[in-house]
């Protein structure tokens, strides 16, 4: 124990049970809410239970998806769904001051191909320390941190003279629906730490990222006279070309939180779908991809630019020239966020976690990836991101978390928290 940790926190240090924090995981991970389905909203049951029985009030709701669709700020969505529902739980006997939100995404994405896993994905395997498992770091081991800092706040009996609200969301990997639709629903707060995985670091930034979708018409023709057909996979070859000159543009220069990533601002393409014949020459191809978003960047600018990019590929090619290829942008649309420079927030939970592991503050960053910090940033919450895992184990075959690396998170959420919410 440091020399200026209170009482107060050495007995909320002391009541967590790690043996649960374990216990929690695999449970957690045994539920397959993979975005949009049933047992998305089946996890949000039973995180309303968890919460409830830390001593939250709770508040479980069933969305209304129509409605928040037609908000003009929307953020978007992939994952088909018919039901989407919020859980935020709060303290009960907090004072006049301030809340902290607490934040965490129920939702994973689905485990791909199962021949690359080692087991079930849904059966966590634990190996040591080690819990191997879809959605382990990205974030049920957040949301497990959250739940088990909540508990050991309770257990050690801290009187919180602020409020403490813990906001557990669906939707998060498509767009994030839930967190948009939580704080629209009115619950908010002072500042926010979301659970995400950060190796260790405070993540104070978030660049953007836009799924965009390239229509490229082609002329159908019998393969064997393909000669007076177009080939849509030929006539999308320039444009792919200048799509990774636009990358390279767009990443000459980065703010120093990204400059540790050798391409901050990537603009990938993830799916390509031509053809409906395999001796049919092909009429039609879709590509869809991301366009990362710079911090601090309009989204709207980085869209025209994808735009003019593709309509000068077109511009420089006969067959385009013509026949255009037609750009538009479903799916997620994530904007840019971050904590601004100085904030307390940083130095608050940079010190909580020195504190538990003996070590200096942690380095800030940002992070090449959407998420939700940019909802809550943009509804003028403070809001930066530190948890449990590696990120470079999300949406892979190989996701994994180490429960100490929980252990540790969950200290740092305990004084954080009660230094930011303060006590009686």
């Amino acid at each position: 124990m440091t020399a200026r940790m209170s009482g107060v926190e050495a007995s909320a240090l002391a009541a967590i049970d790690e043996c649960a924090i374990g216990q929690n995981l695999v449970e957690l991970l045994a539920v397959p809410s993979v975005t949009g389905t049933a047992a998305e909203s089946e996890l949000q049951h039973v995180l309303a239970r968890q919460l409830g029985r830390v001593g939250m009030d709770v508040d479980l709701w069933s969305m209304d998806l129509d409605e928040l669709r037609e908000h003009p700020d929307f953020p978007g969505g992939e994952a088909p769904r018919s039901e989407a529902w919020g859980v935020v739980g709060g303290t009960q006997h907090g004072g006049d001051g301030p809340t902290l939100i607490l934040q965490g995404h129920a939702d994973v994405v689905p485990p791909g191909d199962l021949k690359q896993w080692e087991g079930d994905p849904f059966r966590p395997r634990i190996v040591g320390d080690v819990v191997h498992g879809r959605g382990a770091c990205d974030m049920k081991a957040g949301i497990v941190a959250i739940v088990a800092a909540l508990d050991a706040i309770r257990r050690g009996g801290a009187r919180l003279r602020g409020q403490v609200s813990a906001h557990f969301v669906v939707s998060e990997e498509d767009g994030g629906l839930g967190a948009f639709g939580t704080l629209q629903r009115g619950h908010t707060g002072d500042a926010c730490i979301i659970t995400e995985p950060t190796s260790g670091a405070l993540m104070t930034a978030n660049a953007g990222a836009l799924t965009f979708r390239i229509e490229v018409p082609g002329k159908a023709a019998h393969g064997s006279t393909r000669y007076v057909g177009t080939s849509a996979i030929d006539a999308y070859l320039p444009v792919h070309h200048a799509l990774a000159r636009l990358e390279a543009r767009r990443n000459t220069s980065a703010d120093p939180l990204m400059s540790e990533y050798p391409i901050p601002y990537p603009l990938s393409v993830g799916t390509v779908r031509a053809g409906d014949w395999a001796s049919s020459v092909p009429d039609l191809l879709v590509a869809e991809g991301r366009l990362g978003v710079q911090l601090g960047e309009d989204p709207a600018k980085a869209r025209a630019e994808l735009e003019e990019c593709v309509a000068e590929a077109c511009t420089g090619d006969p067959w385009l020239r013509a026949n255009p290829a037609v750009v538009t942008w479903p799916g997620g649309q994530f904007a840019s966020g971050r904590l601004d420079p100085g904030h307390p927030l940083a130095a608050l939970v940079g010190d909580a976690v020195a504190d538990v592991t003996g070590g200096a503050r942690p380095a800030e960053r940002g992070a090449p990836y959407g998420s939700d910090l940019r909802l809550y940033s943009g509804a003028d919450i403070p809001t930066l991101q530190y948890g449990p895992g590696d990120v470079r184990h999300a949406h892979s075959p190989q996701e994994q978390v180490s429960v100490k690396d929980i252990v540790t998170v969950t200290r740092a959420l305990v004084l954080a928290t009660l230094r930011s919410v303060g006590t009686r």
